[in-house]
């Protein structure tokens, strides 16, 4: 590997101008909104050059990651914003804190394995639903939501249209499937199910 070119004698100015063509050519936009406050800072703590470095690249790293996250989230089509944080456990005594904080690691779609949530109306299954669903999409997993309702119109009319395998392979690309209100359909199937296709 040859070494980069050196360019010495650089001004403050000069190198500030580099640092923010160079952040704008490699796609870096942490990098270059933290690298005046960073130095001030390494400068102020004596960090090694490598320090100096680290730190700037693991802001970048962070912030997209953060970034991914909410694309992720935003992809998988929520109708409103729901975390399992908000959701009230003394309202719903029946719902065990402990299991909903386990299925947050999410351990059972790495399983593959199916969750249904079962309950009357007004019991907070979307909540826990978009919830879960919404802590799947910031674990990394490949998320959508629908309504049973929709999801039904859909496939019926990609039957139709002769596109059905192109539209169940759609919605077979995604880690975890979000289906709503499964209940309000007119069949003997229960409430809101949140399934792994």
């Amino acid at each position: 590997m040859s070494q980069p070119r050196r360019r010495r004698g650089l001004t403050e100015q000069a190198a500030a101008a580099a640092i923010d063509t160079a952040c704008r050519q490699l796609r870096l936009p942490t990098v270059r909104g933290l690298v005046t406050d960073m130095a001030v800072v390494a400068e102020k703590e004596q960090l090694t050059y490598q320090g100096f470095l680290a730190e700037l690249l693991l802001g970048e790293c962070d912030d997209r990651a953060r970034r991914r996250s909410v694309r992720r989230v935003k992809a998988a089509g929520f109708p409103r914003d729901k975390w399992l944080a908000d959701f009230d456990f003394d309202a719903n005594p029946n719902i065990n804190p402990a299991t909903i904080h386990t299925l947050a690691d999410c351990g059972w779609i790495r399983a593959g394995q199916p969750l249904c949530l079962i309950g009357d109306s007004g019991t907070g299954k979307s909540h826990l639903l978009i919830g879960l669903g919404t802590a799947a999409a910031e674990n990394g997993f490949r998320v959508k939501y629908t309504l049973a309702t929709k999801l039904v119109n859909e496939l019926v009319e990609a039957a139709d249209e002769k596109i059905l395998a192109k539209t169940i392979a759609r919605y077979g690309r995604v880690d975890l499937l979000c289906i709503d209100e499964l209940g309000y359909m007119e069949t003997n199937a229960g409430p809101s199910c949140c399934s792994k296709c």
